[in-house]
């Protein structure tokens, strides 16, 4: 096991007994000391040597104690500095510490009074060795993630491109194949050419769906005021239109505005209301509902709810996860992104996304999206 590092102190002081004696004390605390009564020889020591804090008399002949520190902190902005003054006015405290001092304690003074000064000043000095370690980490997980976004786009255009091509010449040959062949093609070979054309389609809506799903994640948040019960009226209207033989109760609480980016979360709400819409399929008098309650907190949830099948809350954990199903494809057809990409697109708005149900009781998806913080003045 490594001993722990000694901090480095470097103590110029024009007095040599004062700074022999500093030097021969603080030794003694276990602090690598290096003293010198030579500003300049001193910051020449700095071209070739690492020091952790500066322990400067203010005034010297040669350079006082303020314009040392000052040239210090430019060659290594990390390290820290205190100044020793006898002159305990306000004015010379004042000007040392907007020079960059963390500290200054007066002459005469005692062990007592300077080691927890110095304990001090080199928290800090640790504090800014941590911050600048971080900053470099960051720096370098930042230029990882363009190059990961960057292959990402590369991969997304690879995947409707290159695999939606193959699939659609797939689908494309199936159908001329059962027209070329006509009445010489059986019924059970028919129901093959329809089940492979079923194939194709299905993993065209997963490949969008994933698509989708990567594009959320890449998008950034652009705020304004959305109006999302105008969002679900427009969806309501579009599923009906598509499923006139459907009859249905859709009941949307007006003018409910949210502050958001208005794509993603009509994305989001297209998930919702069509998963309500598919859910409700097999229920005779289907009600979807898209309101707003209000949280113990004071903060708006909003709520989409129906009455279809429901499922069980055991299994809540699984809902947002990708491919996540909880119903067979037989009852009901679907690639389980849809909630994963409504749960992204919730977080990336700073909120969060909770569903309540039971088996053929319905189910309700809650969801918050609080406003942005107001900018500190």
């Amino acid at each position: 096991m490594t001993s722990p590092r000694q901090e480095q102190l470097l103590i110029v002081d024009d007095e040599a007994p004062h700074l022999k004696a500093l030097c021969d004390t603080l030794t003694t605390q276990d602090y690598a000391v290096t003293g010198f009564t030579s500003a300049r020889e001193a910051l020449a020591a700095m071209k070739n040597r690492a020091f952790d804090l500066v322990l400067t008399d203010l005034m010297m002949p040669e350079m006082d104690g303020i314009s040392l520190l000052k040239a210090a902190q430019e060659m290594d902005s990390r390290i820290v500095g205190v100044v020793m003054t006898g002159h305990g006015s306000i004015d010379t405290a004042v000007a040392a510490m907007k020079q960059g001092a963390l500290d200054y304690i007066l002459k005469p003074f005692k062990l007592s009074t300077l080691i927890p000064v110095l304990a001090r000043a080199l928290a800090v000095r640790r504090l800014r060795v941590e911050n600048e370690t971080l900053h470099q980490h960051l720096r370098i997980r930042t230029r990882e993630l363009e190059v990961a976004n960057k292959e990402l786009e590369t991969f997304s255009y690879s995947v409707s491109h290159d695999l939606n091509a193959p699939l659609r010449a797939i689908d494309g040959f199936t159908q001329m194949l059962v027209e070329n062949l006509g009445d010489r093609l059986d019924p059970e070979s028919r129901g093959y050419a329809r089940q492979v054309r079923a194939g194709v389609n299905r993993m065209h809506t997963l490949i969008n769906d994933l698509l989708r799903l990567a594009r959320t994640t890449r998008t950034e948040v652009h705020r304004m005021p959305v109006n999302l019960s105008q969002i679900a009226v427009e969806i309501s209207e579009k599923l009906k239109a598509e499923n006139r033989n459907r009859a249905s109760n859709w009941l949307i609480t007006p003018d409910l505005i949210a502050e958001g980016d208005q794509g993603l979360l009509r994305v989001a709400m297209e998930n919702l209301l069509s998963n309500a819409w598919k859910y409700t399929a097999r229920t005779p008098c289907a009600r979807i509902e898209f309101g707003v309650e209000t949280q113990p907190d004071g903060t708006p949830a909003y709520c989409v709810r129906d009455n279809g099948a429901g499922f069980d809350m055991k299994q809540a954990h699984r809902l947002f996860g990708p491919f996540q199903r909880l119903h067979s494809e037989s009852e009901f057809p679907g690639t389980g992104v849809g909630l994963a990409t409504v749960q992204r697109i919730i977080h990336k708005h700073g909120g969060r996304i909770w569903a309540q149900a039971a088996p053929n009781e319905g189910a309700s998806f809650h969801f918050t999206v609080p406003q942005p913080a107001d900018p500190v003045p």
